[in-house]
Formats: structure tokens, sequence, C-alpha cells
């Protein structure tokens, strides 16, 4: 077995249970190959972990286990089956839910999620590639309809990786309804986003249709195939407006209207930046405005940037607000945490002259869980807020 020494730092990092190396932590590390398992050292010796590496990517090492125990099949058939077990709970309010979360159930660089059965899989990492025979196996085991991989993401490149999208065991229709808390969903496999549908809001999506009533306008922006508008509108909302700039995404608004039975919407392909200029001429006040971008910041060095683009959709969807009514804000980034979104609000009310209250907090579903020793785990965080 291939050993790696790391700098004092990084070992006191591992110690703590996290499971990254960085390429600056390295002290040592001769005749490896990228993918390979490697054994992880402190400067004194002591063993720490093991994990895959990648010289090639600025995360070099992704620990595996801090144990010295083989990397074989039955150690991803454990942990896979532990991950679906873990989940179990999940089953009473919905038939689709993350199965694997990366790091956050110890398999860095895969993630699978469970659509009725219809298992989605990334594989992201040149590691985690390494052992792809195996995952499909341990897989195959718990008896799924299909497997569909769709291991298309950037990071692939980053890991000298090519894209791989299609069905690799079994087939099934690209179109798959899902149910959660009694709202019906289609999602696309093939012309869709990640890996199908935004399971990580299942739970924010409950809680703002809560406060919906029969008299509510909703605008529901970046609304990719409608989750907070659909669900608003099942809660029994007068009116919603999608917005998206994906013909795919608004196609599937349609569609999942008709399973729901919601007849008052209006879909509108826009970029959302230049729609909320036009709304605001048009004098519509809502009851409801989700603001759910995509990631702005995908690295620290965005973060700027991406704050920048939070309060222009602040200050904007606070004009276009009624008295009393809400704004559902969120950052699908680690970068940007709730406390960053709580200054750039703080700064778009002083600058509206509104007061805005937090109703609720609101974070990424059960079933994506949020690890303390692996702050990266928490990426989803929002805010939502009334204008008193």
């Amino acid at each position: 077995m291939k050993k790696v020494v790391i700098s004092k730092e990084a070992a006191k990092k591992l110690r703590a249970k996290f499971l990254w190396v960085y390429k600056n932590e390295i002290i040592s590390s001769a005749n490896i190959k990228n993918g390979e398992i490697v054994e992880i050292y402190s400067k004194k010796g002591e063993f720490l972990a093991k994990g895959y590496i990648n010289l090639k990517s600025q995360i070099v090492i992704r620990v595996l286990t801090f144990q010295k125990e083989e990397i074989n099949f039955d150690f991803f058939l454990k942990k896979i089956k532990k991950a679906f077990l873990k989940r179990q709970f999940i089953a009473q309010t919905t038939n689709s839910f993350r199965a694997i979360f990366s790091e956050a159930d110890f398999l860095p660089g895969l993630i699978v999620d469970n659509f009725d059965n219809i298992f989605v899989i990334q594989i992201n990492t040149l590691g985690m590639e390494q052992f792809r025979n195996f995952i499909i196996e341990a897989l195959i085991q718990l008896k799924p309809k299909a497997i569909y991989e769709k291991s298309d993401a950037k990071s692939r490149q980053i890991e000298g990786l090519s894209t791989n999208e299609g069905f690799i065991y079994k087939s099934a229709p690209y179109l798959v309804t899902i149910k959660e808390n009694s709202v019906k969903f289609a999602l696309d496999l093939k012309n869709s986003q990640k890996t199908g549908f935004y399971l990580d809001q299942r739970a924010n999506r409950k809680i703002v249709a809560s406060y919906v009533n029969k008299d509510f306008q909703v605008l529901d922006l970046f609304s990719n195939t409608g989750g907070f508008g659909i669900y608003a509108g099942v809660a029994g909302a007068k009116f919603i407006k999608f917005v998206d700039i994906s013909p795919n995404a608004l196609n599937l608004i349609e569609h999942n209207c008709k399973l729901n039975n919601i007849k008052n919407y209006e879909v509108v392909k826009a970029n959302v930046f230049d729609f909320l200029k036009k709304e605001k001429e048009t004098q519509i006040k809502y009851d409801l405005i989700i603001v759910d971008p995509p990631s702005f910041a995908k690295s620290k060095k965005e973060t700027k940037g991406a704050l920048r683009g939070f309060k222009y959709l602040l200050l904007q969807s606070i004009e276009l607000l009624k008295e009393n009514g809400y704004i559902a804000l969120f950052s699908c980034s680690h970068h940007i945490g709730l406390n960053a979104l709580k200054e750039v609000t703080i700064e778009a009310a002083s600058d509206k002259k509104v007061s805005l209250e937090v109703i609720e907090h609101l974070f990424q579903d059960k079933d994506h869980p949020y690890i303390l020793n692996i702050p990266n785990s928490l990426y989803l965080t929002g805010l939502f807020l009334q204008k008193v």
C-alpha cells in the first residue's frame, strides 16, 4: 500500500474526522498513480486514514475510512446499505430521496438519488470511478427498477474524466413521476439539471406552502420544474407565476400543474434579472416571492459577486411584495451561508427602508445529512422573511 505523509495542520483536521487533504498539505507522495488508494500518515508516522488520491485536483486526497481496512466490494456494499437504511424514515412522506450524499455518507464523489426505485447516480471523482463496478453491483443488490447514470458534473473534467450518461442497468421511461407530501412531480432523467429533481428542498417546500392561503398571488423565480409554486398551488394559492430560462423546465411546469390540477398560473421564459426590471413596471404585487437561484458562488473567490446578485434580487423582490408579504430566499452554496444571507438581507431592507422579519430558518432536508466535522456538507440555507 502506497503511503502519503501530510502536514501537521492537515493531520489535525483528519483526527477531527474531516475528509479532505489539499495539495499544499502533502509532504511526500512518491510513485503514486492518480486514482489509487493510499494510506495517510502524520509526520511522526501515525496512521490517520485511507483514501484515494488525484494529484490533478486541488483536493488531492478524499478519505474513505479512518480504519486500516480493505477497500473492496464488501466495503462498498456495507456503506451503501447503511446509507439506504438511514433514509427509511423518509418513506412516510415520499417515494423519492437522496440515498447517498457523497462525503456526508463517507463515500466522497458518489451521489445516488432514488426516484420511485429508479436510481440515478453521479460518480464525480477519479478515485470513485475506479470502484464503478463495485458500486453498480452493490446497488443492483437493492433491486432497483433501473439505474441511470448522469455523471456530467464539471468536477469530472477537473478529475480528468469524460461525461457518462444513460441507463446502465435495465431501462425505464425518461419521464418519471414522483410523490412528496401528497404533491406529484414529473422529472425528466435525460433533459434535466443535476440528477433530475431538487430533493433537498422537500421540507422547505412544505414549510413555505404552509403560509399560503386562497388569496395569495405567488411569484416563483428560478422555478426550475416548479417545486415551490406547485406546492403553493396545491395549498390553494389564487395565482402562480413561474419564471425560468429553460424551455425543458417550463414544459415540466405545465405538466406538473396538470398532475396537481392547478389551473390559475402563468409560465414565463426569461432571465430572472431582466424579468424583474420589467415586472416592476406592471405595478403587480405579490403575497409570496420565492428566490431560489442556482449556485452563484461555486468557489470562495466568487462570493463578492454572488452577494451583489443576491442583493439585486432582494431589492427588486421587496418592491414587488405586498405589505405583510413573504420572501423565501435560498443559497445553495456552502460559500454563502445563513450569516451572509442575513447580512445582504439587512442591506437590502435598509436601502428600501422596510423591516423584514425572519419567520423561519431553512436548510436542506434530512436525506442530505449535515455532518458537523465536514462543514461543506451544509450547502443549502434559506430565510423565510415577512415584510412588516
